[in-house]
């Protein structure tokens, strides 16, 4: 199954070749630099512009996109309808939606984006990403395999268009109103994941970062590896928090990049490291991020001089 997924991946990914003028992929190529170095660098010099001229250009993006959303989501609810007998075909059909809008809203922004590792995007797995930004649900509803469901809590149903799309879609909620409830939703969801041979996708830190630095992550993604035991795909987002931060209506068109990372294996996992699990993959984004997006660290209370 997992061949015919990578095949309708690639697939859907061909609608790149309309949109290329803005994306380029470097899977691989060798390069003295790396792409999150050198988005990092241009990101931290880009020069902002706050004239009224920019301001109307980012309004107008923005309502265009909201506007391709309505579209595309109409389209896509009359879709999942027809297959209301079918739950895994409306997974699939979710994630195509993803694709075509997902990536249309990027080419309407205008960031010029940088792809590493996409062949780790090719199998079952847990996928995570940092988050800091709205652009950062743009690329992953692109970029994420046929076959992925997401995790959003409860309430969204009651998000206009998107949220009753996100439930046709068969895509997971879960309760958040207390941790007995939590347990048991997260519970419920390994055993969707298993049982229909789905992946994952989950944003560890729990919200998005006001900064753009890296922010604790929460250990929901551990237990459900070790529930699933799927392996872990970091994708590393950076430069997005530039892009459009949070709480603002003015996006720039500064240069993003997402890299894959190698799968973690979590086959051999065991409950009681689940800290150290949660370290040493928060570790290898403070690795792969550029400094502006790193967290900053705070002063050792032991250290008197």
């Amino acid at each position: 199954m997992e061949t015919s997924e990578a095949s309708h991946l690639l697939r859907y990914r061909k609608l790149e070749n309309f949109f290329s003028a803005s994306t380029s992929e470097d899977v691989g190529a060798p390069s003295k630099v790396t792409a999150r170095e050198e988005v990092g660098r241009r990101a931290d010099v880009f020069k902002d512009d706050d004239g009224w001229v920019s301001v109307m250009i980012s309004w107008l993006k923005i309502i265009t996109c909201l506007m391709t959303m309505m579209v595309t989501t109409i389209i896509w609810a009359l879709i999942m309808l027809v297959l209301i007998p079918w739950p895994y075909e409306r997974v699939r059909q979710g994630n195509v939606y993803g694709h075509v809008t997902g990536r249309l809203m990027m080419w309407i922004l205008g960031n010029p984006v940088t792809i590493e590792g996409l062949e780790f995007a090719n199998e079952r797995a847990i996928y995570i990403s940092n988050h800091a930004s709205p652009v950062d649900v743009c690329l992953i509803m692109w970029l994420t395999p046929i076959g992925t469901v997401g995790i959003a809590k409860k309430e969204i149903i009651w998000y206009p268009f998107f949220g009753q799309l996100y439930v046709l879609a068969n895509h997971l909620r879960i309760d958040r109103s207390n941790p007995t409830a939590s347990i048991k939703s997260m519970k419920e969801v390994a055993h969707a994941v298993v049982k229909n041979k789905l992946s994952l996708i989950i944003f560890p830190e729990g919200t998005r970062s006001r900064s753009g630095r890296l922010l604790p992550f929460k250990k929901g993604f551990v237990h459900l590896a070790l529930q699933t035991r799927l392996p872990i795909v970091p994708m590393v987002l950076t430069g997005t928090h530039r892009a459009w931060t949070k709480g603002s209506l003015h996006v720039r068109a500064t240069p993003l990049a997402v890299k894959y990372l190698p799968p973690i294996k979590t086959d051999e996992w065991v409950a009681d490291k689940i800290d150290d699990y949660a370290k040493l993959v928060h570790d290898l984004y403070i690795q792969h991020l550029p400094e502006s997006q790193r967290p900053l660290v705070a002063p050792d209370p032991s250290n008197k001089s």
